[in-house]
């Protein structure tokens, strides 16, 4: 089985590129996704996030309020790291199981969409890397379009997060979105194959 690592700067189009893996049969894991259940009670690592950063514990709802939570990390850069020492191996920890369910299912190929990818290392664990990427100008429409997005908050989102271009030097594959859904479907199909042979 091979694992494809996908990631992406914010506003280039890795869930679409996400979505098109899925409908061509590749499961896919989002590490997104699994970061935000780390934040619910049940997980492993809730009670001590919660007490770690108690301003932004709701006792009320017993959650983590992701808003504040956000707020506390983007502050502090130690914060931001201890934030990481929880929820990284958590997310790695379900990307494991993810990997073994699928290979038990006898699956040819499966997606890790990991937004950090070459931030935390995790190109060591996929046989493939695959960024993908837009113009600037399109990336930006693209983030700017969102709710309660500012061009202060989208630059200091690019600051936090590793080049587009050192992403794409990394990479063993690139895809770029800015062409038209068309070109990028045929972009992933193209992965797929190349990948088989």
């Amino acid at each position: 089985m091979k694992i494809l690592g996908l990631t992406g700067s914010i506003g280039m189009g890795k869930t679409t590129v996400g979505e098109m893996f899925a409908r061509l049969g590749v499961p896919v894991h989002d590490s997104d996704h699994a970061a935000h259940t780390a934040l619910e009670e049940g997980s492993p690592v809730f009670t001590a996030m919660a007490k770690t950063f108690p301003e932004s514990w709701c006792r009320k709802a017993r959650t983590i309020d992701r808003k504040k939570l956000g707020t506390i990390v983007f502050a502090d850069p130690e914060q931001k790291t201890l934030l990481e020492s929880f929820i990284h191996p958590y997310v790695q920890a379900q990307q494991l199981k993810f990997v073994s369910a699928m290979r038990a299912k006898g699956m040819k190929n499966v997606v890790l969409d990991i937004p950090l990818l070459f931030e935390t290392g995790a190109e060591q664990r996929v046989d493939y890397t695959i960024v993908v990427t837009a113009p600037f100008f399109i990336q930006t429409q693209r983030v700017l379009a969102r709710p309660n997005m500012t061009v202060e908050r989208f630059n200091s989102i690019l600051r936090a997060q590793m080049s587009d271009a050192e992403k794409q030097e990394r990479s063993d594959f690139i895809v770029q979105t800015g062409l038209g859904m068309a070109r990028t479907q045929q972009q992933v199909r193209a992965i797929l194959h190349d990948i088989q042979h």
